[in-house]
């Protein structure tokens, strides 16, 4: 099951997508965030993601900064397809 979330993920939203994030995995879904929407990580948005990763759910859908910044954080992520960059 695919969550977007949208704008920015910060300290704010972290706790929520992680409880919503568990709450799948429990009813049994593969969680995958689709960060197509996102345009800002804050720190505790790169140490929820991290935690996140670790625990099994994807990233997907990053736009190439996005991709690189979790690249030097150490989150696997995949970049967003061609036609989604050009949004």
């Amino acid at each position: 099951m695919a969550l977007i979330p949208q704008g920015r993920i910060t300290a704010e939203c972290a706790e929520p997508l992680v409880l919503e994030c568990e709450q799948l995995s429990r009813w049994g879904f593969r969680v995958v965030l689709d960060l197509s929407e996102v345009v800002v990580i804050g720190r505790s948005g790169f140490t929820v993601l991290r935690r996140l990763s670790e625990a099994g759910v994807g990233i997907s859908g990053c736009s190439p900064l996005i991709a690189a910044m979790l690249e030097r954080e150490g989150i696997p992520a995949t970049r967003a397809s061609g036609n989604a960059e050009r949004r």
